[in-house]
């Protein structure tokens, strides 16, 4: 199940998507985040829907790996539902019957509990999902390029833009990394006669703990021998450092703009005139 982990992942392939600039695609997330907490309706978040679907298409990516990033929050996906369905308190009627479909005592199942859950579920998978791609069409050094051009402002007040940016590329590159050594480790344990899937919660969470020691020696040596090589090769921070890449903008990263800047302005137009409201 780790090895599905996708967060943290680049696909490597020529694409349209692949081709913009990280700066781009970054601004591009963040509003596209803002667009899916700004729709109020199913045809909002349905068009927020088309346009993540587009990108996937132009990024030339299988939809089944972009899907495996979902794996990893079908539990709280799950949870959330769960909770929303029996404790929503809407008495909206969205078909023909009754606006409450069951109830004991303090659990309640409503039309507007399921209305209100799929369309969380719906608006947790676009989130995730399009966090997914920002990885699988950016490298790690690019991501880093595109944040610290971002946050150049900030250096104005002696701010460590160039040092918060290498961090958090480090950090997504080591995801995929540390998930394949927690794979390798819980492998090495089971050879060795552990039972790891099998068991009570609390057993489950006392068997995790001869994996969690050698997962945090290995990040550790990790973390050692990436200092070491740093030092080796004279890193020393963003101060004087020049670029052999530098970022430049293109008619591709119009485009990307212009379309996030209409589906923004037709989420923000549908939130105010909704065609089929919650």
């Amino acid at each position: 199940m780790l090895k599905d982990v996708s967060f943290g992942q680049y696909y490597p392939v020529k694409s349209f998507v692949h081709n913009l600039d990280p700066r781009i695609k970054i601004l591009f997330l963040i509003g596209y985040i803002v667009a899916i907490f700004l729709a109020k309706e199913f045809l909002a978040l349905g068009i927020c829907a088309a346009v993540l679907i587009f990108a996937i298409l132009f990024a030339r990516i299988p939809f089944g790996k972009v899907l495996r990033a979902v794996k990893g929050i079908l539990f709280l996906v799950l949870f959330t539902a769960v909770i929303n369905v029996f404790f929503h308190s809407g008495d909206a009627v969205y078909w023909e019957g009754p606006a409450v479909l069951w109830e004991w005592k303090i659990f309640r199942v409503t039309q507007a509990g399921i209305v209100f859950s799929a369309f969380l579920i719906l608006r947790l998978f676009l989130l995730v999902i399009c966090s997914s791609l920002l990885t699988y069409t950016t490298t790690p050094v690019s991501l880093t390029d595109g944040i610290e051009s971002l946050l150049t402002p900030l250096k104005w007040i002696r701010f460590p833009v160039h040092e918060l940016a290498l961090i958090m590329s480090i950090a997504l590159r080591f995801i995929p990394i540390l998930m394949d050594e927690t794979e390798r480790i819980m492998n090495a344990q089971k050879a060795r006669g552990a039972n790891l899937d099998s068991g009570g919660p609390a057993k489950r969470v006392k068997a995790i703990v001869p994996v969690l020691i050698p997962l945090l020696l290995s990040a550790f040596r990790r973390a050692d021998e990436l200092g070491d090589a740093m030092d080796a090769r004279c890193y020393s921070g963003g101060k004087n450092r020049t670029k052999y890449k530098k970022l430049r903008l293109s008619w591709r990263d119009l485009i990307a703009f212009v379309l996030l800047a209409g589906l923004i302005a037709g989420v923000v137009v549908m939130r105010f005139f909704p065609v089929f409201p919650l």
